[in-house]
């Protein structure tokens, strides 16, 4: 996803990700992580070439550290495509090369972007002091939200590995619906976060996807029984994004399991 398991990710200060302690942010939780002087603005994009919308991150996230434009968020899809972070092992790769494979400079291991995955790419120069675990923790809880207000009260995370999960039943396994990845460059965000939407999940079967061989994917339209397209969750998200990123919208602990980080 717009990430593969990309980005450190906890549930709460103490935890641990790859055998690490996990500290207290820095920054209160009901104080901003982003210049609130200036706006937050949505691009709605549709869908939009790997490479091409890469570009595009990499040239406004310039403009963004010259203090040229506002934080902005990207909101698209992409045609079928496997990206591979920094931490992808080869036996991740896919198992064809009917689909196109890109390796990235986000973190993580390897994933999927395709129809039906809404993709949002935030452009946010983050206050001082820098704070990537926060960032991620808060994006991941506008995430949770999301998917919450969308109709699954269980989804959460899971201490140890990145992304929103759907906790296990009696016919399936934790499986993961959403998922972060980032880049932190000269103070400003790229690369970001996938929602699994009404997508096929073939592709997955193809990968190791984020690493992870003993957890399913999902999609919410898997999940709720009807069909849920990408333009759905739109406006919840970004508002949620909004708010996580001001500090209006609080992290809380939505941890209901514990299990090894693949990457370690």
């Amino acid at each position: 996803m717009a990430g593969g398991g990309g980005a450190v990710v906890c549930s709460s200060p103490g935890t641990t990700l790859d055998g690490i302690m996990i500290r207290a942010p820095f920054m209160a939780p009901n104080q901003p992580i982003r210049d609130l002087t200036h706006k937050l603005e949505f691009r709605h994009l549709g869908e939009v070439d790997y490479m091409e919308a890469w570009d595009l991150q990499a040239e406004l996230a310039a403009q963004r550290a010259a203090g040229d434009i506002n934080d902005t968020v990207l909101l698209l899809t992409h045609p079928s495509t496997f990206t591979a972070g920094k931490r992808t092992q080869p036996e991740d790769r896919p198992t064809t090369n009917t689909i196109p494979c890109i390796d990235v400079d986000r973190g993580g291991r390897i994933t999927w972007h395709g129809p039906g995955q809404l993709v949002a790419y935030p452009i946010i120069k983050l206050v001082t002091p820098i704070d990537v675990v926060d960032y991620v923790r808060r994006i991941e809880e506008a995430l949770i939200h999301t998917i919450r207000q969308l109709g699954l009260p269980n989804a959460g995370r899971i201490d140890g590995r990145s992304g929103v999960w759907i906790p296990s039943d009696d016919h399936r396994p934790d499986r993961k619906v959403a998922a972060l990845g980032i880049r932190v460059t000269q103070g400003v965000t790229m690369h970001g976060l996938s929602l699994n939407c009404n997508n096929s999940l073939d592709p997955y079967n193809l990968v190791v996807p984020c690493g992870i061989s003993d957890a399913g994917v999902t999609t919410l339209s898997e999940e709720l029984g009807r069909d849920v397209t990408t333009e759905e969750p739109i406006d919840v998200l970004s508002d949620s994004l909004e708010k996580a990123l001001s500090g209006e919208m609080t992290v809380a602990d939505h941890t209901f399991a514990t299990a090894e980080n693949p990457t370690k």
